[in-house]
């Protein structure tokens, strides 16, 4: 329920990068009416887009795992990362970006042991990992069984980190080189504006002052937005999807389209009462139910799943498992400190 929740929110956010991503390149051939169109905010341009990007992922979905879901991760991955690299590039060399990246590189020591910025920090690997939702569970249990898994799941949090780092590398320099053209980026008592909004505000408003070249970069950096957004919502959906398949014996293709279905209803009711229901369901989806299902997968994997089992699915990648440092920490670390901490962030966010 939690993960078509957070999807419910998503694909409409998803709808928006698609319009602006079609947008530049309309607006560069001249017919801007269409252009704007897709940028503006409006009841009918929100549902066509989130219809639209919903369509993208339930044909993923319903493809398979390998056919589907593994097929276009592994084009998809790519063409992000490339696009990443290729647009910090260019940032890079814009008047401005060096304080974007004096600003992103240079640490603030004073603040290493901010309880509240490692909150932050840990609730941002919950939403970005897809933690408590069942999405790592799931794509955990397609692995072969001589794969490792601790090695695996180390994988996974370093890409997932290098990624973000990367992003990191497009964001800020780009907000700072909007500063230096005249886009207004703080507000008068030094706090970012349009925070959640960020892209679809102060970013434009920067692509807008690059001439002809902001065209280039503006598709290019919301079609990266787009298979961001679209690698991320296979995995939400692969949720329901596997449930349906595994626990009623549904056929894949008719589980992706009803799960699909029934979570662009969910968000066409959010956008039928935009005001009242969308940051509702951000909150509840991922400030409260995505940690509270987090410490109970904690509390489930330390404390009742039995011991014996767990590193017998271990055995399979590696019959020297219980030697390693993983199997001498992580039974501890599961049962005590992860509980630890992700209460701790569920307090803070209910506080």
């Amino acid at each position: 329920m939690t993960a078509c929740l957070i999807l419910s929110f998503y694909g409409i956010v998803a709808g928006w990068m698609l319009g602006f991503t079609a947008a530049y390149p309309l607006s560069g051939i001249g017919l801007q009416h269409a252009s704007d169109w897709l940028t503006n905010f409006g009841f009918e341009r929100n549902f066509i887009l989130m219809v639209i990007f919903m369509t993208m992922t339930i044909a993923i979905v319903a493809g398979g795992v390998k056919a589907g879901i593994e097929r276009w991760s592994t084009r998809l991955m790519p063409a992000l990362i490339i696009t990443l690299v290729a647009l910090a590039a260019y940032v890079s060399t814009l008047e401005g970006a060096s304080e974007g990246l004096r600003v992103y590189l240079l640490p603030d020591f004073s603040k290493l042991l901010s309880a509240d910025l490692i909150l932050k920090a840990l609730g941002a690997a919950f939403f970005s990992l897809s933690l408590g939702v069942g999405t790592m569970l799931i794509y955990g249990s397609y692995l072969s069984d001589r794969e490792s898994l601790p090695s695996v799941g180390a994988k996974v949090a370093l890409i997932d980190i290098s990624i973000a780092v990367l992003a990191g590398f497009v964001i800020l320099p780009a907000m700072y080189v909007a500063a230096e053209r005249g886009v207004d980026i703080f507000d008068a008592t030094g706090h970012l504006l349009s925070e959640d909004t960020l892209i679809f505000t102060v970013l434009p408003k920067l692509f807008d002052t690059l001439g002809s070249a902001g065209l280039v970069v503006a598709t290019a950096f919301f079609a990266l937005m787009s298979i961001a957004a679209l690698t991320s919502s296979i995995s939400m959906l692969e949720v329901p999807v596997a449930y349906l398949v595994e626990h009623f014996s549904w056929q894949r293709g008719r589980a992706a389209v009803v799960s699909g279905i029934v979570i662009a209803g969910l968000s066409s009711v959010i956008l039928f009462n935009f005001g009242t229901l969308f940051g509702v369901v951000i909150t509840v989806s991922t400030r409260y139910a995505q940690p509270l299902l987090g410490l109970m997968f904690c509390l489930y994997a330390g404390w009742i799943w039995r011991q014996d089992r767990l590193l017998s699915e271990l055995h399979k990648g590696n019959l020297s498992a219980e030697q390693g440092w993983f199997w001498r920490i992580w039974p501890h670390y599961v049962r005590w400190v992860c509980p630890t901490i992700v209460a701790a962030i569920f307090i803070r966010t209910v506080l």
